[in-house]
């Protein structure tokens, strides 16, 4: 049984998986994307996650992501991965593997694709936990998954020990509220939705999984920061610039838009696995256009004791 509830807050950026032109795994180049977001001062990485493409990866390619991102962040920050798999003994079975390969938590999900009763989600969430002892994290994100794991749902898991956060999606912040009435300090909120991270902090987010944090690290980190400091005079002129892309992570191709934006940057390539199609025309156009304007405006960032960039 895991000892203690851990130590997670602050920004963990949702690592995309890099790919070569041919659409194979690109490890070398994922790691390499980890290791930069480390170095600039994030605290912590989401390994296979939604911008991750999980659902797109193989079993083996999801372990040698994982293995990758943790040896990128070495003992510097946890590595949480992401469990997304159609069936219960399949997510039992990627959540053991990540024990093994000494990851730090484990983000799951619903099982994909199968329309689950709420009883049904439940169960998969408690079998899940009974296959490790790493801390969990659960992740609602209804608009995508289509499956809504509601306050009510996560309070009937408080008697589960390794269930020990959650990362709200729903766009709904007013949950950490009703969640934190129901079940008090119990479980640490992390936002996962980009747009609404400083309201989410305000309303007690002590963590953000984020998608634009990929691209702009120390933006994020430091917004974050400044958020839970309480220092909103500092957050607003930054989140008024950030917020034209954090609305990109709320997009059904967000996927997409996060990696192009990561490659205008110069930290990663566009490539997504097909279903997943490039961004064109006019939206690709646009997401162009947002990053030309967030890279000639971007904000002289206030001191919150981030490191310097390696």
């Amino acid at each position: 049984m895991m000892a203690k509830k851990p130590a997670w807050a602050g920004v963990f950026p949702a690592v995309t998986t890099q790919f070569r032109a041919d659409f194979s795994l690109d490890i070398e180049a994922t790691r390499k994307v980890a290791a930069a977001l480390v170095a600039e001062g994030v605290s912590g990485l989401i390994a296979v996650g939604t911008v991750g493409e999980n659902n797109s990866l193989t079993r083996d390619e999801k372990l040698k992501v994982m293995e990758a991102l943790k040896d990128a962040a070495g003992s510097r920050v946890p590595v949480i991965a992401g469990v997304a798999e159609y069936t219960t003994a399949f997510a039992c079975e990627v959540a053991k593997e990540a024990q093994r390969l000494r990851i730090d938590g484990l983000m799951v999900l619903p099982a994909m694709v199968y329309s689950a009763k709420p009883r049904e989600t439940l169960a998969h969430f408690r079998t899940v936990a009974k296959a490790t002892d790493l801390p969990i994290m659960i992740y609602n994100n209804p608009p995508i998954y289509k499956q809504d794991v509601t306050p009510k749902m996560l309070a009937s898991l408080a008697d589960v020990d390794t269930i020990v956060s959650y990362k709200e999606s729903s766009g709904d912040t007013f949950r950490f509220v009703d969640l934190r009435n129901m079940t008090g300090d119990r479980f640490i909120p992390f936002c996962g939705l980009d747009d609404v991270v400083v309201e989410s902090v305000a309303l007690g987010a002590q963590g953000w999984v984020s998608g634009l944090s990929n691209v702009f690290p120390r933006e994020g980190e430091t917004l974050f920061r400044l958020a839970a400091a309480g220092r909103l005079a500092e957050v607003m002129p930054i989140y008024d610039w950030f917020m034209p892309l954090l609305h990109l992570d709320a997009r059904s191709d967000l996927v997409q838009c996060i990696k192009l934006c990561e490659h205008i940057a110069g930290r990663g390539s566009p490539m997504t696995r097909p279903p997943r199609l490039p961004l064109e025309g006019e939206e690709k156009a646009e997401v162009e256009r947002l990053m030309r304007d967030a890279m000639a405006k971007r904000p002289k960032l206030p001191e919150v004791g981030l490191s310097r960039a390696a």
